[in-house]
């Protein structure tokens, strides 16, 4: 695009941001099983947008100056306090998303042991990205220690013989995005109190759903503040709390705790930059967003949301057809589906399922956890679960009839003999006319893409992600 040499009219603009939109993956109705939560409550949207609108102007770097926002974001903190067992020390903020809140933690927990010359964080192997990505960024070295293979569930014992004297974080999921399951917080954060070292929860996806589960009569693990040794957790406000985009809360045991989180400088001759987040300048809209649907949804009308969500995650785990299994063993509204056995692949279920107009996340076998599809199941899937239901049947049958998605011998060994850290731009020109792409859109079907990509060793295939990404995002 180059700019128009005269303004386009409002009208015409969005018409053609209409046009546009009109492409991408429905976020209402329940339909679209990772990315989006729909609470399906009329006018929650519209709420969100006007108060968004209200204080997108306002500058969250200096809460001097907007003092609404100082309000709004401690009002925020104070009802995720209440939720997450948090006592009357329990501060924290308000940020972009559950990456932003993650990074935080381990910045947090590194920069309180200036001591330690090379930190390390003690992760099982479910954890998500994000504490990988903090790792990239902060030079703080990821342990990675095994989970139970059945259950993929983090292994205290194994979290306990990993800790050493450069150890300055523990974390555990409260789920984990990958299977859903929930680690056992309360002996991992026993083990890091013990030896003086932070405990994080990463609950950004469950934590506002697993406190109304439990109200509801679910049997579910402690694993918030209101744990001996968790010392921070984070919950996302734009997942189950269904607040616009991107809203993240990260809540520390006490202001000490929090302290190292700050950055400030006065090294330079402008205004002293003081800021609690990964951001200096932010937005006020969605703080205010986030702020609004919170109190119009209120307490009483979140219960009724985990309700809606409990009655279809159970419904659509106990009607699952034939050749497909749940991993592990669930206790929030994630589900991770694997075949059976080899008579078809999920890859192909997915692509089917596209075409029955769903998304069903395609995730690539790692450790002992094999391919399988993520359904993030929200409050809009309730009373809808029979047509989803019946459309997975179909496209499991489909999928039967098609066959698994064969990788020719040749082809999986020229991937194999790729090196990652070497790799050519004519070798990613070739797997990618391989994969049928020309490196500007992606075709219709994505099963032989995924099986390529599964070929792939891990850091292989993160390089090509990488490189595939650059390519749509050139101009």
């Amino acid at each position: 695009m180059t700019l128009p040499p005269t303004g386009v009219p409002a009208e015409e603009v969005l018409a053609e941001l209409r046009e546009l939109r009109a492409r991408d993956l429905p976020t209402h109705g329940g339909r679209t099983l990772a990315y989006v939560y729909d609470s399906g409550l009329k006018g929650l949207d519209e709420l969100g947008a006007a108060a968004h609108a209200m204080a997108s102007s306002a500058n969250g770097l200096d809460p001097t100056v907007f003092p609404s926002l100082l309000r709004m974001e401690n009002d925020i903190v104070a009802a995720a306090a209440r939720l997450l067992g948090g006592g009357e020390n329990t501060v924290g903020s308000v940020t972009s998303g559950g990456t932003e809140s993650c990074m935080l933690a381990v910045h947090a927990a590194r920069v309180a042991r200036p001591d330690i010359a090379q930190p390390t964080m003690i992760l099982p192997t479910t954890a998500h990205a994000a504490f990988h990505k903090a790792a990239h960024y902060f030079n703080v070295q990821p342990v990675a220690v095994p989970v139970d293979p059945e259950t993929y569930q983090a292994d205290p014992d194994a979290v306990t013989a990993a800790i050493d004297s450069n150890t300055v974080l523990v974390m555990a999921s409260a789920p984990s995005y990958a299977h859903g399951v929930i680690d056992p917080v309360a002996p991992i954060a026993a083990v890091a109190r013990e030896h003086n070292i932070r405990c994080h929860v990463d609950a950004c996806i469950g934590g506002w759903l697993l406190p109304y589960f439990r109200r509801l009569g679910v049997s579910l693990p402690d694993f918030d503040l209101s744990v001996p040794g968790v010392t921070s957790i984070s919950v996302d406000l734009h997942k189950y709390a269904y607040c616009p985009k991107g809203t993240s809360v990260l809540l520390h045991a006490d202001a000490e705790l929090r302290a190292t989180q700050y950055f400030a400088s006065a090294a330079w001759p402008g205004y002293t930059m003081l800021n609690s987040t990964l951001q200096s300048t932010r937005s006020g809209g969605p703080l205010a967003a986030a702020w609004a649907v919170l109190r119009h949804v209120g307490d009483a009308g979140y219960q009724d949301l985990a309700a809606r969500t409990l009655s279809a995650v159970t419904t659509i785990r106990d009607g699952l057809p034939n050749g497909l299994r749940v991993l592990g063993d669930p206790q929030a509204s994630l589900l991770a589906l694997s075949t059976v056995d080899d008579s078809f692949d999920v890859f192909t279920v997915a692509d089917e399922m596209s075409a029955r107009r769903w998304y069903v996340q395609p995730q690539f076998a790692h450790g002992p956890s094999p391919a399988n599809l993520h359904l993030t199941v929200t409050a809009a899937n309730h009373g809808a679960e029979r047509e989803l239901l019946d459309d997975l049947t179909a496209a499991v049958a489909a999928a039967r009839a098609l066959g698994p998605t064969i990788v020719p011998p040749d082809l999986a060994a020229a991937i194999a003999a790729l090196d990652p850290f070497t790799l050519t731009a004519d070798q990613f020109a070739g797997l990618l006319a391989a994969a049928g792409l020309n490196g500007t859109g992606l075709p219709d079907r994505m099963a032989g893409v995924n099986a390529l990509l599964a070929a792939a060793p891990p850091t292989l295939r993160e390089r090509l992600l990488v490189r595939f990404l650059g390519s749509l995002y050139t101009p």
